[in-house]
Order: C-alpha cells, then structure tokens, then sequence
C-alpha cells in the first residue's frame, strides 16, 4: 500500500460493544502483523481515513495514536505517517518468553524498575555541547557553598517554566538524598521524629536513621500521604506529592492544604520531594506544597530523573532560616555539591536543550505510558498510579503471589520491582512497579507479550 487512496483491510461494526477506535486500532495492527500491511507503506491522514469510514476524526486520531505508541507506524514531517517494520508478536499472541531468559553465564536482565531515567533519549551533540562548553571556564579556586550562581538562576527559570514554582532563592545540592543528608543533619536535632511514607524512598529513611532521627511511617492510598496519619509531635514529614515513589499517587488538593496546615500549626518542616514532578498524564496540575507553604516547606529536586545521574546535580528551595542552617553545616564540614554537573546543567539549559528535552521526554513517556498501561488493561490486569511519572504498580493480594512472579520474571530475562523492598516496617501491600523509561522503547514492546503472560490471571485484589 503505497498510495494514501489504496483500499484498507478495515470493517467497523457499529453496533459491537468495542470503541470504533479500538476497533480500528485492531484492524490495522492484524493487517500489518499479518503482512497485508508492509514496513515502509503509507496510510491515509486521519481526516481521509475518517472520511472514508464515515466516522469522526476523533475515531482515527485515537487508533493512530495508539498505534503510533505500540511502535506500529511512525510519522514523517511533511510526508504523512507509515507503517513501520511491525513487532515481531501479534497483538492476538502471547508466545514464550519474548525476552529470552539469560544464561547462567549472561545474567543481563531487562530492567523495569521505577527510578531510572531516559538517558537514551539525550540529544547527543547537544550533551557533549554542554559538556565542551563546561570545561571552557578557568578552573575554580574555591568552590561555591551555594552553588555556582548561573547554575542556580538556571535552576529558577527551569522550575519557573516547568513547574510553576517562583523560588526566592536556589540553593544547589548533590541530590535528592545528599539533600535529605544534609537536612538531617544541619536542621533536625538526634532524637527527633520524622514522618516518611510507608512505603517510601528507603534512602531518605536510612539517612534520617543514621542521623538519629527517630522514623514513623505514615500510611499512603490513592490519595497519597495521610496527614490524619501524622503523630503529634512530628518534628518533619518527608513526601512524594507528585507521584508518590513507589505506590504512584498524587497527593490529593485536599490533602496539600490539610498538610501544609498542620506544618504551619504544629512548627512541622514538610520536605517536598518533587519526583517525577515533570510528568503527568491527563490529569490538572496541582498546586506544589512549596507554592502554597514557602514558610514551611523544603523543595527538593534533582537532574538524576530529567536527565542522568551522572551531573551529581540538584537543588532546595526553602526558607531562609533552613538555608542558611544548611551553609553553615557546609562550612563547619568543608563539603561543597560538585561544581562540575552544575556547570553541564547550566550550558544546557542556556540555549534551550534542557526544555526541548523535556518536551520530547514528556511526550515519550506519555506514549509509553499508553502503551503498557494498554496493553495490561486490555489483559484485565489492574494497575495503579499511571497518571503521572515514568512508571506504575499493578497490586497483588499477599507475599507470595509477589515473590513467585518476581522470579517468574528473572527466569524470563526480566527484573521487576516488588513492593515489599519500598517499606521500612512490616510490608501492608503487594505487587510491583514496573518502570518504562530506562529501556529503549523497542524492549518494552518485545517484553510485553511476557508481562502480560506472567501477570494475567494472577491473584489480585478486587
């Protein structure tokens, strides 16, 4: 099919329960996966199409997406959208395994884990760009204790732009838990209590322990943390509103208001870790906690997820007092967040690499989004969390049912990430999180027939 007015292999039955949409969506994958379709043969605008078929444009832009996700078709400017080479499975197929299981001397697994970033989606030239035009200043003297200060305008403008959050003032960081490292020590007194979710980010955990800090889990559900859950007395809460690592919900309004409220009537410092604050998914933003409460609420993000974790580079946004606490544990203990990713950081950002990167990021997550989210619903597997961020949670009913599927997975070449491992106390939920942005998108499309196999027909809550 070379020409846009060549006849399609499509049938659209009005009167079935299935959306026309996926109906087409269906037709054309059966036609490509069967070869009545070739890699390289062009289709019909969205508007022929729809013309042809008598239905609206709506029906064909959704099947184009769709398929545009699954790695189907592809679109070229200025020439319309072709069929790609198709996937070697057909939708209608669940073979063994597509990820081959390693050999006991080749123990490389497909990793799905939440956590990792598209480091494959970096603009190459505009990296090493970055990179060439760092080392062009003189060599430092002395290290900035605040961070260098056209790396923390950068970081301003960015969360301006990207997050709708006017900081004040920007203080540079090593990361999120050098961040936490730091707050523990210089703010927070030994024997202090610190609420963290449950389940949680187990290194802010660990390094609130390993400060003294006395830890409580407060209880998380599809709303995110629960404030009610907070204990009197609680001297600092450490959260996720964004997109709560790993259990992926959104910190409700309702709750950010009660939250920053209690912060404010009880002198409780709330941390705010933004991550995955860049992503969502056809979800409204939601006010951030340091935007409703500058007073009472440390911001916290890093470059590791945007980017890569190779800059070592984040920030804090907070009050006066916490910032100037933090400095001056910085100079009794000599320790200085590394100039050189905040110099990387800022000449990418300079000339517009970092937005038009984070442009394509969103709109590559979105569509690997669509297409596990898709295909496990499609199966009848339950998911959670897929609203927003690089990765979601399909809940299961006890321990074991997540163990053995677990190891079902390694066998098949595949690691997933369990639940159990996210919580500090005795483990109250079950399942995984599977993470679709440190593969190449090809590997994920390969691996899903696989997932699929291992978690259909699981025992899970209703």
């Amino acid at each position: 099919m070379t020409h846009a007015d060549t006849a399609l292999p499509v049938s659209l039955d009005r009167a079935a329960v299935t959306p026309l949409a996926v109906q087409l969506a269906d037709a054309l994958r059966e036609a490509a996966a069967s070869g009545h379709l070739r890699g390289g043969d062009r289709l019909p605008s969205t508007r022929a199409l729809a013309g042809r078929l008598g239905v609206s444009r709506t029906v064909t832009s959704a099947a184009y997406e769709q398929l545009h996700a699954e790695g189907w078709i592809a679109g070229r400017h200025g020439s319309g959208t072709y069929v790609t080479m198709p996937p070697s499975f057909s939708a209608s197929e669940v073979p063994a395994p597509a990820v081959p299981a390693p050999e006991a001397d080749a123990p490389a697994l497909l990793d799905l884990g939440p956590g990792t970033p598209w480091a494959d989606g970096l603009d190459r030239a505009a990296w090493r760009r970055a990179w060439r035009a760092a080392a062009d200043p003189d060599p430092l003297v002395r290290a900035h204790r605040a961070g260098l200060p056209e790396y923390r305008a950068a970081v301003s403008e960015h969360l301006l732009r990207h997050r709708g959050l006017a900081a004040g003032s920007v203080l540079a960081t090593g990361g999120t838990t050098a961040a936490v490292i730091e707050l523990a020590a210089a703010v927070l007194e030994r024997g202090d209590v610190v609420a963290v979710e449950e389940p949680g980010y187990q290194r802010a955990v660990q390094a609130f322990r390993r400060a003294g800090l006395r830890v409580v889990g407060v209880p998380v559900d599809d709303e995110g943390l629960r404030p009610s859950a907070i204990p009197a007395g609680t001297r600092a809460v450490y959260c996720s509103p964004a997109h709560q690592y790993p259990m992926g919900s959104r910190l409700s309004a309702a709750r950010r208001v009660s939250l920053v409220e209690l912060a404010r009537s009880s002198s409780m410092l709330v941390i705010e870790d933004d991550y995955d604050g860049e992503l969502r998914f056809d979800v409204a933003p939601l006010p951030m906690l340091a935007s409703l409460a500058p007073d009472v609420v440390v911001h916290l993000g890093t470059t590791s997820k945007i980017l890569t974790p190779t800059l070592g580079a984040g920030w804090m946004v907070a009050p006066e007092a916490i910032t100037s606490a933090v400095l001056a544990y910085r100079d009794s203990t000599g320790t200085r967040p590394s100039p050189a990713g905040q110099r990387v950081l800022y000449e990418f950002a300079r000339n517009g690499d970092l937005g038009r990167h984070l442009r394509k990021l969103r709109r590559e997550m979105a569509e690997r989004r669509t297409l596990l989210a898709g295909a496990l619903s499609s199966a009848g597997i339950p998911i959670r969390g897929d609203d927003a961020g690089a990765h979601l949670v399909v809940p299961f009913s006890s321990a074991s049912v997540e163990a053995s599927v677990i190891a079902a997975a390694e066998r098949r070449g595949i690691r997933l990430d369990g639940l159990a491992r996210h919580f500090a106390g005795e483990p109250s939920a079950h399942g995984v999180a599977i993470g679709y942005a440190g593969c190449s998108r090809e590997a994920l499309v390969a691996a899903l027939p696989a997932l699929v196999s291992l978690l259909r027909g699981q025992s899970l809550p209703s």
